[in-house]
């Protein structure tokens, strides 16, 4: 049924151009309007509550209020709404949180450098790279390697090291210059019999053939999610970066680790890099980094990348990038508040606390339900999988957008979640999420995935 005319609802489908969205089919349903948060919980116009059960984009870690953010960011706009940072001006938020960056990263960092988006953060650590390595003179070595499934933004360079069809179909993208490998999911990329371990040595092989065919002296970095989020909450195989890493640095190729979903407590550590064991030269973060309160991101570089781009600002007179709106005050201001709360909550300890009764109760309701094949996660992010067949791991036929159906469904079971590719349902709850909350967002849950079931037969889908 359209949207009633006048309605926020109509409004909608008459003027904004809405991300990830069909828009044929928008102009006709309008869109789910969200009033108002508190906690984990949010209302629509019409007052009904759900549990947001990703944080709405695997990002408000701190729920839907917060007193002390709010007050921050109006102490902040009081005081000095905005300033910029080109030209070597500062203020004290952007150098407060620059400095909070360094201090918390996963492993040795030299610099932080702030931005306005996950998208944007990736797209200037592509520039970094591409500029370090002519700085220090290596003109040649600019090729980057990300993987299928991966999410690394929109923009041109970052969609690029996107690994999802829907960012490359008709935007002529991919970019020249990028290279995806297979994506680290056993579940559906292992061969018959093959253990975790000689899986992620054959995806480590794959990486070093890659290098050797396009030549070592031309590979510059690879990209890489600790847990890939909207490629389906892929958890990376036991030793995987363990083994990656070892090629990377065997040919000198730079590894950069994008935490913009797994960074600041979701998968039980600080960063995912110390959940995963990975070792990066150049961090890119955001989401989390205010609780998604105000937008703002961040690039952390090492001492030998940072050195890089000193050397070309020294030869150029300049390092010719930043945005207008790098280190603004009032984002930064939060950013640094959000960070103190996570230091007096022990985000890092609560999710891994909570996230463990997650992810037992997600694999003891659910693991022998017939539709289900694979449940997945770590800390306070999970996916469960529907599958046709379970003993093959074969998924249903994309076009029937089983995932998308349940997600919609949940909605109207008081629960939000978030349908990916191959029917998963993706959680990535608020960070100060309860297990009694946890409880009460998978009893929801159930209940839409027990009222699919029954809508599944209904039409004589196979449900085994």
């Amino acid at each position: 049924m359209p949207p009633r005319a006048n309605s926020p609802a109509a409004r909608d489908a008459a003027f904004a151009l809405h991300p990830y969205t069909e828009h044929k089919a928008h102009r006709e349903t309008g869109s789910l309007i969200i009033e108002r948060g508190q906690g984990v919980r949010v209302w629509d116009e019409s007052g009904k509550e759900y549990i947001e059960a990703v944080a709405g984009l695997w990002c408000a870690s701190l729920g839907f209020s917060n007193e002390r953010l709010r007050e921050a960011a109006d102490r902040q706009m009081r005081k000095l709404p905005f300033y910029h940072a080109f030209g070597a001006k500062a203020h004290e938020p952007m150098i407060e949180l620059s400095e909070m960056l360094v201090q918390r990263a996963p492993v040795p960092m030299a610099r932080a450098f702030l931005a306005n988006s996950g998208s944007e953060a990736n797209d200037s650590a592509v520039k970094m790279v591409w500029y370090y390595n002519n700085a220090i003179g290596r003109p040649q070595k600019k090729k980057i390697i990300s993987r299928l499934r991966a999410y690394h933004g929109v923009t041109v360079a970052s969609a690029s090291l996107t690994g999802l069809p829907a960012n490359h179909k008709l935007f002529d993208l991919p970019i020249a210059g990028i290279f995806h490998v297979s994506a680290p999911h056993h579940y559906h990329g292992a061969e018959p019999g093959e253990s975790e371990e000689a899986f992620a040595s054959r995806l480590a092989d794959e990486i070093e053939a890659l290098i050797l065919r396009e030549g070592p002296d031309t590979v510059a970095a690879m990209w890489a999610e600790p847990i890939m989020g909207a490629g389906g909450v892929v958890v990376p195989p036991r030793t995987y970066f363990e083994k990656v890493q070892a090629v990377l640095r065997k040919y000198d190729v730079l590894l950069v680790a994008d935490e913009v979903i797994c960074g600041f407590g979701r998968t039980g550590a600080y960063w995912g890099s110390q959940s995963l064991g990975m070792e990066p030269d150049i961090l890119t973060c955001a989401k989390a980094l205010s609780s998604s309160f105000l937008p703002i991101s961040g690039v952390l570089v090492n001492e030998r990348i940072f050195e890089g781009l000193a050397e070309g600002s020294s030869q150029i007179g300049t390092w010719g990038h930043g945005f207008t709106y790098s280190g603004h005050p009032v984002s930064a201001a939060v950013a640094v508040e959000t960070l103190k709360i996570y230091d007096e909550m022990d985000v890092a300890g609560h999710s891994r606390q909570v996230g463990a009764h997650l992810q037992n109760e997600l694999r003891r309701r659910f693991a022998d339900h017939p539709l289900i094949g694979e449940i997945r996660g770590m800390g306070l992010i999970a996916a469960v999988e529907m599958v046709e067949d379970k003993a093959t791991h074969r998924n249903f036929d994309p076009a029937r957008k089983l995932g998308a159906r349940l997600a919609k469904l949940c909605e109207a079971h008081g629960v939000i979640v978030r349908g990916l590719a191959n029917d998963a349902v993706a959680f990535s709850p608020p960070l100060i999420i309860t297990e009694s909350e946890v409880d009460e967002m998978l009893e929801r849950f159930g209940a839409a995935l027990e009222a699919f079931t029954v809508e599944l037969r209904r039409e004589s889908l196979s449900v085994v």
